[in-house]
C-alpha cells in the first residue's frame, strides 16, 4: 500500500472536493483520498491495480491536473 500527495491548484470549493474524492475513489485500487481545500492539496492511498500515473492521468482527465 502506498500514500502520496499531490498539490491541485484547481480546487476552489467544496465542489471540487466532492469532484476529486469521487472520481479517485472509484479507481480500483484506491483506498482512501482526502483532499484539502485550504492547501489544494490531495492525499491517495492506493495499491495495486492503481499506479502514480493512473491517479495523476484521470486527475488531468477531470480538469483537475496535479502541479508540477
Amino acid at each position: 500500500m502506498e500514500t502520496k500527495t499531490y498539490s491541485v491548484p484547481g480546487i476552489h470549493c467544496h465542489h471540487c472536493i466532492h469532484t476529486v474524492t469521487m472520481e479517485l475513489s472509484d479507481l480500483e485500487g484506491v483506498k482512501n483520498v482526502e483532499a484539502n481545500l485550504e492547501t489544494k492539496l490531495v492525499t491517495v492511498t492506493f495499491e495495486a491495480p492503481a499506479t502514480e500515473e493512473l491517479i495523476i492521468d484521470t486527475l488531468a482527465e477531470i480538469n483537475y491536473p496535479v502541479a508540477e
